[in-house]
């Protein structure tokens, strides 16, 4: 049995490897170089590229990129009439920007338990938090995986909910063969750099309802718009404009939807090989009964972001910090996703207490998140599950 490098052993490999990290090509490199050298860097043709690129691709009658998964958030919950006194059920095993959105709005975040095999929000959950206050349901589609989206949404039409789908683990994903970014109400997406795709930062908000488009536009931009059947005063001249509502700065670069345009052209390549990864990782895993995988729910095809590791710590001698620790020390650099929101001080100053997910609150205790990303070598992805292997089976329980 080998010795972990953390007790003195020698570890896999001499080099370390992060949970995620981008991958830049020289036509990623000409597409931004391309913007640089033109007319315009911002409020330019390549929004407008990548707004029908993302309808093409997905399905969706409107797009509307932003300037991060964050703004997408904020704009799909104003869009949606989210406001003071209403609430808003999101998971609580996500980034806190699907909680935040709600709170923007003046509305209270309410956090439904998760499916404790999917890790997914359990649509059980949302039904029983479901009252007169709610105003919408933010669902998101943790790691990759396609919430639950059908029951979701007979749920949402039933009580006259807004679905928000936080797809910004999703792109590439299918769910019963149409693709997320065209099934729910309002579906946003991120392209931070450990993305799928990335465009250093931006974000997107998918829909088929052209009134949710129309305020999306609106909101994105300061509520300044050049429509004269939207203005409310005679106009002056060509260069009039009014704020017709209270919006935000939320627009993209050209420069980050230049290189967005460029990634998602590289899509398919990109999906191919995360899915190749996580059956490797699948099939390695699944013999080690110190650890659990995350179940895949037959209706979604999915592109992973994120490869989920649940430890069986009654299969084991040391808790998830050390095994966490004793990764690190293989230099295998891992990470956790996430922290229960609510755990957060500034929830806990709003009155969020622990105990109100359990089973989200467990599989917190359990979780890492090893290095999934298309760079990654078949080398990569054998010291991975070397490292993995090799610190379970060292530290597994003496059986009973």
């Amino acid at each position: 049995m080998d010795k972990p490098a953390i007790c003195g052993g020698s570890p896999v490999r001499e080099t370390k490897i992060f949970y995620g990290h981008q991958y830049i090509d020289d036509a990623d490199i000409q597409a931004v170089v391309d913007v640089l050298k033109s007319d315009y860097l911002t409020c330019g043709p390549k929004i407008s590229e990548l707004e029908e690129k993302l309808c093409d691709l997905t399905g969706a009658k409107y797009a509307v990129a932003c300037s991060n998964g964050t703004a997408a958030l904020h704009l799909a919950c104003m869009a949606a009439g989210v406001c003071k006194g209403d609430e808003v059920i999101t998971t609580p095993i996500t980034f806190a920007a699907s909680a935040n959105c709600a709170l923007y709005c003046g509305a209270r975040p309410v956090f439904a338990d998760i499916n404790e095999e999917t890790f997914n929000i359990d649509p059980k959950s949302v039904e029983i938090l479901t009252g007169e206050k709610t105003k919408a349901v933010v669902a998101v589609d943790f790691t990759g995986q396609s919430a639950e989206l059908d029951s979701l949404l007979t749920h949402c039409r039933k009580h006259g909910l807004v679905l928000i789908e936080d797809g910004a683990h999703v792109i590439g994903t299918k769910y019963n063969g149409k693709w997320n970014g065209s099934i729910s109400d309002m579906t946003t997406l991120s392209f931070h750099p450990v993305k799928t795709v990335t465009g250093g930062e931006g974000g997107a908000v998918l829909t088929d309802n052209e009134e949710y488009y129309q305020k999306l536009l609106l909101y994105r931009t300061h509520g300044i718009t050049r429509d004269p059947e939207l203005m409310e005063h005679e106009i002056d001249g060509p260069w009039y404009y009014e704020q017709v509502a209270l919006g935000m700065n939320y627009r993209m670069t050209d420069m980050q939807a230049a290189l967005v345009i460029s990634q998602l052209n590289k899509l398919s390549v990109f999906s191919k090989r995360r899915k190749e990864i996580v059956k490797a990782y699948d099939e390695a895993f699944g013999r080690l009964p110190q650890v659990i995988l995350q179940k895949e729910i037959p209706e979604s095809d999915t592109t992973r972001h994120l490869y989920i590791l649940r430890l069986n710590l009654s299969k084991l001698k040391i808790d998830r910090k050390q095994f966490f620790e004793a990764l690190g020390a293989e230099n295998i650099c891992c990470n956790v996703h996430y922290i229960p929101v609510y755990y957060f001080p500034y929830y806990e100053k709003l009155g969020y207490k622990k105990g109100l997910c359990p089973k989200a609150e467990k599989l917190y205790e359990e979780i890492i998140s090893l290095p999934l990303y298309y760079a990654m070598t078949d080398q990569d992805v054998q010291d991975v599950i070397k490292a993995v292997t090799k610190i379970a089976v060292y530290y597994a329980a003496d059986e009973l």
